[in-house]
């Protein structure tokens, strides 16, 4: 095991996570999950894999909710039958199985474009399907992220507790913001070194990339797209709080912060995910909320917002046309995106991802046996048919998990949360080069449940006295 300097950060974190409990330090936790790049050790042994630092803050509550009075019991809670944590132990189960058994099963039988690391030391090529250590890793890793969804839904389904996620998504978009700003700026003065403590990962750090002479922005992350990915989740978080929620002064300010970085972060996924998102899930959402709650002036929001909309689009198409440097920028981001060497190499991963799947007879090929960059036919080509369908079923139940009655701020807290996965799950669509959604997206679903949950258990326990005058006891209120 190798320690790093961004040791230090997962220690504090864990620190007040174990003082202040999983619940009140959440903003500890949330912290962390803006650097992607940063590891809290590396593991030479095992194919020089990183544990980031998010991953082992994800263990440590994880380990914190295990080792409470009761606590195992409220993580089997969390995997109860018809829930989304049933769907998601299943889904585990499916995988370590056709992780174990596939990668044999199926040897030699179809070719991959692996994303193990001793497959790729001469760049990603196409090889025979076997075991390797990117199999270990990878379902590794979508364990982890799975532990972070069963400890956040255990710990909130006890304490509901609305305004500490409030406080830990504004955490993290200020330390978004702030690592974005500080990379851009660090490499414009020729001090990329200050972002050094913090890329400690065995990742590639794609630092210098540009668009159209731009620095591409990465923040805490290895790339632009995985910093695109992740401000996407938060600007569609804070868009529904303050859509949903009470309008207050931080809803704004961070509504802003995350809309700055994410049009800053030059992802052309996110890009196009940000338009999905507001047409597939925004605009529905916007009216909903705005029928529930403050009909008139929501109703002149939405009218604002549309005019705006058609205004920009009229300014960037008119920019687009007569401005040479815009016209590079959408070009080089968007529009031929397809057919740069990046575009047309993506394309032959899903093209034989999807021939991994059928290869195997439908079954999948194991996690860390395929790449692709798409996460359905990542999903289909690792976890098969039915790893998908469980995968496809966790994501539904999580969606439509139902708000807290009688709590307006509770129920802008769940739907933003719920807007967040929508989001990211759009851009895992376009991007994804393996299953696992990470560590952030099952956080984010784990608290959605948690809250949804435990404001259901606490509006039947207040309403149980009144309805049969028995008193419902302490510890069944979590």
């Amino acid at each position: 095991m190798q320690l790093l300097p961004s040791t230090v950060l997962a220690v504090i974190a864990i620190v007040i996570l174990a003082l202040r409990g999983p619940r009140r330090g959440l903003w500890a936790f949330m912290a962390l999950t803006p650097f992607g790049a940063a590891a809290a050790f590396n593991l030479p042994a095992v194919g020089g894999a990183s544990i980031g630092l998010k991953e082992l803050a994800v263990v440590a509550i994880f380990a914190l909710v295990a080792l409470t009075p009761g606590g195992p019991n409220r993580l089997a809670g969390s995997m109860r039958p018809g829930g989304p944590g049933f769907a998601l132990a299943a889904l585990l189960l499916y995988a370590v199985l056709v992780t174990m058994f596939a990668p044999t099963v199926f040897r030699g039988e179809t070719e991959v474009f692996s994303i193990s690391r001793s497959a790729n030391e001469s760049g990603i090529v196409s090889i025979p399907l076997r075991p390797g250590t990117g199999n270990i890793t990878q379902l590794f890793y979508m364990v982890l992220a799975a532990l972070g969804f069963f400890a956040l839904a255990a710990v909130f389904r006890v304490g509901p507790d609305a305004g500490a996620v409030v406080l830990g998504m504004a955490v993290a978009t200020a330390v978004n913001f702030a690592l974005g700003w500080l990379d851009v700026l660090s490499f414009a003065a020729g001090l990329e070194a200050l972002m050094e403590p913090i890329r400690t990962a065995n990742y590639a750090m794609l630092i210098d990339h540009r668009m159209v002479g731009l620095k591409r922005m990465i923040g805490g992350f290895p790339e632009a797209s995985s910093f695109g990915d992740y401000s996407l989740g938060l600007f569609a978080f804070w868009l529904q709080f303050w859509i949903a929620g009470p309008r207050g002064r931080l809803a704004g300010v961070m509504l802003l912060l995350s809309m700055i970085v994410l049009l800053r972060s030059t992802s052309s996924g996110a890009y196009v995910s940000l338009v999905l998102f507001l047409l597939a899930y925004g605009a529905p959402m916007v009216l909903s909320g705005t029928r529930r709650h403050v009909a008139r002036h929501a109703a002149s929001i939405v009218f604002a917002v549309l005019v705006a909309g058609w205004l920009a689009a009229l300014a960037l198409f008119a920019s687009y046309e007569l401005v040479d440097p815009v016209t590079a920028f959408f070009d080089r981001a968007i529009f031929d995106k397809l057919g740069t060497q990046s575009g047309v190499e993506r394309m032959s991963w899903n093209a034989q991802a999807f021939r991994n799947f059928l290869d195997t007879s439908l079954l999948g090929a194991g996690m860390g046996s395929v790449r692709a960059s798409n996460w359905l036919l990542a999903s289909l080509a690792c976890l098969g048919l039915i790893g998908t369908a469980l995968y496809l079923w966790f994501l539904v139940l999580v969606l439509r998990a139902p708000a807290p009655r009688g709590d307006g701020q509770g129920a802008a807290v769940l739907s933003g949360l719920k807007a967040a996965c929508v989001a990211m799950f759009l851009n895992a669509l376009l991007t994804a080069a393996s299953p696992n959604l990470g560590v952030f997206f099952f956080a984010l679903a784990g608290l959605a449940a948690g809250l949804s949950r435990g404001a259901a258990a606490v509006g039947f326990s207040a309403a149980a006295p009144a309805a049969g005058g028995a008193i419902v006891p302490r510890h069944a209120r979590g």
